[in-house]
């Protein structure tokens, strides 16, 4: 058995390799859900040690409720995602598996600021600084006279100035 020596706070601090070795980050291991809260589920790992899945890690999806996904006694695939220095083990089930695929098309979720816009394409950026100045000139005129436009029919409709 081989043990890694670590010095914190004047005290010295022995690890046993083997086992931190079979829990690294990054490792897929089987589990058993034993205990759900509102904010994750606690999982059974190999060799008596246990980790948390925290509600965010537990599917693609919005979880509102670590019920409706997982219940007591579950077999689980959970993938290693931290290890802190107190030895606790964040585990991640949805890291675990292929993510979903996207949809088809490039199409976003409803209330995407694409969706549904019909309005004017944007010309295609300037090259040269020539172009680019061409085309500041442009917009600072079409600006400032609609600018004035709008000070014009304020000032008839009794607008504050």
């Amino acid at each position: 058995m081989s043990f890694l020596c670590v010095r914190e706070r004047g005290k010295i601090l022995k690890e046993d390799m083997s086992v931190s070795m079979e829990f690294g980050v990054g490792s897929v291991l089987e589990g058993k859900v034993t205990g759900i809260t509102k904010f994750g589920a606690f999982v059974s790992l190999p060799e008596g040690k246990s980790g948390l899945v925290h509600i965010s890690e537990i599917a693609y999806t919005y979880v509102s409720d670590v019920k409706d996904y997982l219940h007591e006694g579950q077999e689980v695939k959970v993938k290693v995602i931290n290890i802190d220095e107190n030895g606790r083990i964040n585990l991640s089930i949805k890291k675990a598996q292929e993510p979903p695929p996207r949809p088809a098309g490039g199409q976003r979720r409803s209330g995407g600021r694409s969706a549904g816009f019909t309005g004017q394409r944007r010309p295609a950026e300037p090259q040269t600084f020539e172009d680019k100045l061409k085309q500041f000139m442009q917009t600072s005129d079409s600006k400032l006279s609609e600018l004035k436009m709008n000070d014009r029919r304020s000032s008839r409709r009794g607008g504050r100035k």
